[in-house]
């Protein structure tokens, strides 16, 4: 399975998600894609397979991914304090792959409805969810 997990601004989620993700599913591929060095350098630390950085490379690894997994910023164009392009938002939601996106209510993004889990527990849903994808 080729997980492509996507972050911005330091990478601290996808870092986290990273490393849950090799920990439970140690034979997946996982790309690691940042719109900055400093958040592709966090995840590629946390044990990804590869990384990269940008907006180009958003949109190329979505084309190729099984599964992406991110917050739900990388979705919504000019998110994440601006660093997600509306082609990087496009490239996500167009991909064929499987989407797990997390739910965090921040930089004007308000998700109703979602109980306000802390972002371990956020992060082993998402675990869960890939799990599931394996069956």
């Amino acid at each position: 399975m080729d997980i492509l997990v996507i972050d911005a601004q330091g990478g601290g989620i996808g870092a986290r998600l990273v490393a849950a993700i090799k920990q439970n599913f140690s034979e997946a591929f996982v790309t690691a894609v940042g719109t900055n060095s400093a958040a592709a350098t966090a995840m590629l630390k946390a044990g990804a397979n590869q990384a990269a950085t940008g907006e180009n490379a958003v949109v190329v690894c979505s084309r190729r991914a099984d599964v992406i997994v991110g917050p739900v910023g990388i979705v919504i164009a000019d998110s994440m304090l601006g660093e997600i392009t509306e082609k990087m938002a496009a490239a996500v939601a167009g991909s064929h792959a499987k989407r797990i996106l997390i739910p965090f209510s921040h930089c004007d993004n308000i998700i109703v409805g979602v109980s306000n889990f802390n972002t371990g527990a956020l992060i082993q849903s998402a675990v869960e969810e890939i799990g599931k994808l394996q069956k």
